[in-house]
């Protein structure tokens, strides 16, 4: 066992080799971890975009702060034994009416952080704004121009999806975790109000960015009740050591993404607690389908079949867990699907000569790109891939990058994005797997593989027109997931486990799947 007082001198001195405050060792161990009642202090390894619109951005950093400033329709728990389960929040009940039809009702003497009261001309703006064409985050099965919006009374609203042809129970996990909107703000178009701040009607206010650290605080006003603790800070630090020693000299409250030893670094403190989740999130290796050598589906799994996910999953340790899907075990629709491409160094190797490319002759210069600094052992299991891959013959090489100029590369582009391949999660708060699938894998929306695949589209457009949540279902695990495991734009590697190290007196704050939290009955005393 490690001795807690030469824990607590290593945590101290230790910071001020990292470019933390040098604090006195004695002080830290007589009044470790003691605090007032005080703000959360949240250290995020995610940068944000500057951008507070929420429809502007796909930045899980930002995604997570909107958690404590804005109100959603209904949130979810999404627990593995209950993938389907939603908790009402703005709404109190949300109805199928018919196919096309869907019904909220909501909670009414709520009111938003600049002091306007919430009605259903929020909703309806929040849908019709959100699914504009233009809109990046993408929430809807189609723009605007495929469903209407309805409000019979100032606390209902009717969505009608019949001239888009899709089913309504689609809204049902789309809509229902939409951070709602003021129509005030909505009005102000892209470059107003909704771009300069946050104003939800969440348990906490957006105040100031300050460098990199966003500043909220207590909202007196929210309809559950005052938040215990008086604000949250979020800061981002985008160096994992950093963040833990951070944590372990009184300077955070919780840290996240840690690395695997890491956790056990955290576990011999008794001053701090550990956190794990299955998350939504899963860690994708994205081929450039736009573009040779990846346009053709035979190299893209001859890819897959060459590289030996268990190995990547005994580097991530407990920060990693084994799926074979597309989607998080915790989304609707998920199943273990029996086409999905294995460990199988023959069947890459016939793919290879059947694709013209014998033993990966002839195949050009391929580069790999991934990040370091935010996810878990990327540069780690990304040297196993490139391994792997050359072991097959695939001439690879891998393009290690800071977080900024890796999401600077991480879109397609016409004619074909950076790279061949580039290693990136996706994480919604939703059980909703259109938000992974169609976002991704529809002709429509080429986000990072680019994919164009009229077969692929047809599976997505019929489990989009299910007529029921059980339909769905039923589409998508015996004919929409197959098809694109079939085709294989992209590689599901893991599903991610969202770690998170806090301070043993930080009580009641709640951590979603998604990363977001419920701090408004938090305390950190």
């Amino acid at each position: 066992m490690v001795d807690r007082r030469d824990f607590l001198k290593g945590a101290a001195l230790g910071g001020a080799m990292f470019g933390l405050p040098r604090l006195n060792p004695d002080f830290l161990i007589n009044s470790a971890f003691a605090a007032e009642n005080k703000p959360i202090v949240f250290q995020s390894a995610e940068n944000i975009t500057g951008n507070w619109d929420p429809t502007a951005h796909t930045t899980l950093s930002q995604k997570n702060i909107e958690g404590f400033c804005m109100g959603f329709l209904a949130r979810a728990p999404m627990r593995p034994e209950k993938p389907d389960e939603i908790v009402m929040e703005l709404a109190t009940d949300i109805q199928v009416l018919d196919p096309h039809k869907i019904q909220f009702k909501l909670r009414q003497g709520i009111t938003f952080h600049d002091g306007q009261p919430f009605t259903a001309a929020d909703v309806k703006a929040t849908f019709e704004y959100g699914s504009l064409p233009d809109r990046p985050a993408q929430w809807y099965p189609g723009n605007n121009t495929t469903f209407d919006v309805t409000t019979p009374d100032d606390f209902t609203v009717i969505v009608d999806t019949t001239k888009g042809g899709y089913g309504s129970s689609l809204f049902v996990f789309l809509a229902a975790f939409l951070p709602i909107m003021s129509a005030k703000d909505v009005a102000g178009g892209p470059n107003g109000p909704l771009s300069q701040r946050l104003n939800g009607t969440g348990p906490f206010k957006f105040v100031a960015q300050q460098g990199n650290t966003t500043v909220l605080e207590a909202f007196p006003g929210y309809f559950k009740g005052a938040p215990k603790v008086p604000g949250v800070q979020v800061q981002f630090v985008g160096d994992a050591t950093t963040r833990l020693l951070s944590l372990l000299n009184g300077q955070a409250s919780i840290i996240e993404r840690l690395e695997p030893e890491q956790v056990e670094t955290a576990k011999q403190n008794a001053n701090v607690k550990i956190s794990s989740l299955v998350s939504v999130e899963n860690k994708y290796l994205w081929f450039r389908c736009s573009k040779p050598p990846f346009n053709d589906p035979r190299l893209r799994l001859a890819a897959c079949h060459a590289i030996d996910r268990s190995q990547v999953l005994e580097i991530l340790g407990d920060a990693g867990h084994g799926s074979n899907n597309f989607i998080s075990p915790i989304k609707f629709g998920y199943s273990d699907l029996p086409n999905y491409p294995a460990y199988d160094p023959e069947k890459c190797q016939a793919l290879l000569k059947e694709a013209g490319f014998p033993n990966g002759q002839g195949l050009p210069p391929l580069e790999y790109i991934t990040s370091t600094g935010f996810y878990p052992k990327t540069k780690e299991y990304g040297e196993l891939i490139t391994a792997m891959l050359q072991e097959q013959g695939f001439p690879v090489t891998l393009n290690v990058m800071e977080v900024a100029a890796w999401n600077e590369r991480l879109y397609d582009r016409p004619g074909g994005g950076p790279g061949h391949m580039i290693d990136c999660g996706w994480s919604t708060g939703s059980p909703e797997p259109d938000l992974i699938i169609r976002t991704h894998f529809h002709s429509s929306s080429k986000r990072i593989c680019g994919i164009v695949d009229p077969e692929i589209d047809a599976v997505l457009d019929k489990e989009r027109g299910a007529g029921s949540l059980e339909e769905r279902k039923q589409v998508l695990q015996t004919e929409t997931l197959p098809t694109i495991a079939s085709k294989m734009p992209a590689l599901s590697l893991f599903t991610s486990v969202l770690i998170h190290a806090m301070r043993k007196e930080l009580d009641g704050l709640f951590i979603n799947p998604a990363g977001d939290m419920d701090a408004s009955k938090a305390t950190d005393a």
